[in-house]
C-alpha cells in the first residue's frame, strides 16, 4: 500500500548519497541553488540529477533568483518541481506556472501565516512551511506544529523545519488533512549535503 505520507529529502549535493538514497522509498529530492547555502549544488553535474529514477521527483530550490536562472536550471537538470524559498511575488509564481513548471512556496511559520498564504493559492502546487530564520531554511530548528493544527489551509503543504529522526511519532499524531509531505534536511547529515542513509531508512521505516 502506497504510504500516506510523503518524503522528500533535501540538501543533496554527492553522486554516491544520491545514488544510495534512490534505494530508499522516499518520493522527492531537493536540490538547493542558492549559492549562500551550504548544501549549493549549482556545480553539481546534471548527468546525476539525469540518472535520478522516474518515480522520484526532483525538486530545485531557490532564494530570490531571476526568473531565467529558475528557467535555465529547471531544464537543465530536468527537474519536476521548483520550490521558492524567498520573498518571491505571486506574479513570479504565476510566471512559472503559466510554463507547466509546477511551484512550491515557502512561508515562514508563524502566527498570520494563513495571510502570507493568501495570495498564493491560485498560483502555487503547494504550500512548505518551515521554521523563519535567516538562513532560508537548513537551520535545524522545529517550529510550533500547532500553529498549522485546525487551521484550514488552501493547498496541500510540505512539513519543514528541524524534522529529525526521532520526530516520526509526532509526524504521525499530526493528522492535518492537507499534510502532503514531510520534508527532512540537516537534522540526518553527516555534513553539510552528506546524509546519513540508515538514519533515513529508520526513520522512514517508523513513518
Amino acid at each position: 500500500m502506497e504510504r500516506k505520507i510523503k518524503i522528500k529529502v533535501c540538501g543533496m549535493r554527492e553522486e554516491e548519497n544520491i545514488r544510495q538514497l534512490c534505494q530508499l522509498p522516499i518520493h522527492f529530492i531537493g536540490f538547493i541553488f542558492y549559492p549562500k547555502s551550504l548544501r549549493y549544488a549549482g556545480e553539481m553535474p546534471v548527468e546525476v540529477t539525469r540518472c535520478i529514477p522516474e518515480h522520484i521527483k526532483k525538486v530545485g530550490v531557490f532564494v530570490d533568483a531571476p526568473l531565467d536562472e529558475v528557467q535555465s536550471v529547471f531544464e537543465r537538470h530536468r527537474l519536476d518541481l521548483v520550490q521558492l524559498h524567498g520573498t518571491e511575488s505571486p506574479e513570479f509564481c504565476y510566471a512559472l506556472k503559466r510554463q507547466g513548471i509546477p511551484v512550491v512556496k515557502s512561508f515562514a511559520a508563524v502566527e498570520n501565516v494563513l495571510l502570507q498564504c493568501a495570495s498564493y493559492q491560485q498560483v502555487c502546487d503547494y504550500m512548505l512551511f518551515d521554521t523563519p530564520t535567516i538562513q532560508h531554511g537548513g537551520s535545524g530548528k522545529k517550529f510550533d506544529w500547532s500553529l498549522l493544527q485546525n487551521r484550514q489551509l488552501p493547498l496541500p503543504f510540505f512539513l519543514s523545519g528541524g524534522i529529525g529522526p526521532d520526530d516520526a511519532g509526532q509526524i504521525k499524531q499530526f493528522c492535518h488533512p492537507q499534510l502532503f509531505a514531510v520534508d527532512v534536511n540537516s537534522r540526518f547529515e553527516i555534513q553539510p549535503g552528506l546524509k546519513d542513509i540508515d538514519l533515513l531508512k529508520r526513520f522512514i521505516e517508523q513513518l
